[in-house]
């Protein structure tokens, strides 16, 4: 069976409300225990973002769904032709903060885009790699011709768990026990650094008529959770053994007094393991495609905070030398951290800037830190 290139032929962003400086960010998530934050600032400072988006009006009323961005996000690829959805044949769509635990985040945008017809819908779940999943699911669709015209997506909605009133319940029960009524660091400090949005691909067999297209010559993925422990996680939380343990086995007091559906992260597993588990998975894939650095002319990291980007240069070092940094395209400190869409709106980003020159080469780099996965891809502008 010949299988066939693959292209993404049409990129969309879809980046809710205005943004949202620094000092409003309390406006919209609230004040836990009527108190600023503390560790506001500190984190703003290492984490360097300026201005991130919130599906949010001052106070905390939601604007939209997940499911809606994401809707919004695949509809705007068919903007200048919005009959041309209908010929769209797989969706796929990936996130770590759907509305609902069930039905599938996938199902739910698809009952957002009527237009869309019935079509085939996968729905990766899980942390930065869920957009990276969709979009190789899609990839595979095309390249064995078990799709013509896919449409793969990242998004989340993450401000909705970052509301005050999220945390407001283990504050109180912290206060009737005489203990410090503060929020554990590792649950607070993703307040500041997490942002709502969505973003869409357009993949087909052939590159568009007019206009740049971006061929995919490669997408790699690997998980290390056979030998590292949880390290992201909502919707659980480690025993006092390090255990951890699923909102099943929790009751109903404690999934509300223990914040058991807020999103936390072990700071120090993340540190530790970060870079030499990315390092042993790029030098892999470099060395088994007969590629260097110098085969790279653009470099897309997806990174959480301006603090993890030496430490991505760590990571890419593995090759003899690091990727200098014209090479690297950023946008973290103007659209915050939308994790499994970030990936999409950085590129999204690059190509409507008009710096992209025929032949270039696409590093597109995503770690996730759950359970230590990454998704590495090629991509060649033609």
């Amino acid at each position: 069976m010949s299988l066939s290139p693959v292209y993404i032929t049409g990129t969309s962003v879809f980046l809710p409300n205005k943004p949202v400086s620094s000092d409003e960010m309390e406006e919209y998530l609230g004040y836990i225990n009527g108190k600023p934050s503390k560790s506001r600032k500190i984190v703003l400072r290492n984490n360097g973002i300026e201005t991130r988006y919130y599906a949010l009006k001052k106070g905390g009323e939601p604007t939209h769904t997940n499911a809606e961005l994401t809707a919004e996000a695949i509809r705007g690829l068919f903007a200048s032709d919005p009959a041309g959805i209908g010929g769209v044949d797989l969706m796929t769509s990936g996130t770590s903060s759907p509305d609902q635990i069930m039905p599938s985040h996938g199902v739910m945008v698809h009952g957002a885009l009527p237009e869309l017809g019935a079509v085939e819908v996968v729905s990766p779940s899980g942390n930065c790699c869920a957009g990276m999943h969709a979009l190789k699911y899609a990839y595979l669709a095309i390249r064995s011709g078990d799709a013509r015209k896919a449409v793969s997506a990242g998004s989340e909605l993450m401000s909705l768990l970052m509301r005050a009133g999220m945390f407001e319940e283990e504050v109180h029960h912290l206060i009737d026990l005489n203990e410090n009524p503060y929020v554990a660091f590792k649950k607070e400090f993703l307040r500041w650094m997490l942002s709502d949005g969505a973003g869409a691909f357009l993949l087909e067999g052939q590159p568009k008529a007019e206009g740049q297209s971006l061929r995919i010559d490669w997408i790699d993925g690997v998980s290390y959770a056979g030998e590292m422990e949880t390290c992201m996680y909502q919707g659980g939380d480690k025993d006092e053994e390090g255990r951890f343990r699923g909102f099943k086995l929790y009751s109903s007091d404690d999934l509300i007094n223990q914040s058991v559906f807020s999103v936390k992260q072990d700071i120090g597993l993340l540190s530790d393991n970060i870079v030499p588990l990315g390092g042993r998975k790029v030098k892999e894939i470099f060395e088994r495609r007969g590629l260097t650095v110098d085969d790279v002319d653009w470099f897309l990291p997806h990174i959480s905070s301006a603090f993890f980007k030496d430490k991505i240069s760590e990571v890419m070092s593995v090759l003899g030398k690091g990727i200098p940094e014209e090479k690297w395209f950023l946008n973290l400190s103007r659209i915050g951290n939308i994790g499994a869409a970030s990936i999409y709106v950085a590129v999204d980003e690059l190509m409507r800037s008009g710096r992209l020159k025929t032949g270039e080469r696409i590093l597109l780099l995503v770690p996730e830190s759950a359970r230590f996965s990454y998704m590495i891809a090629m991509l060649t502008v033609v």
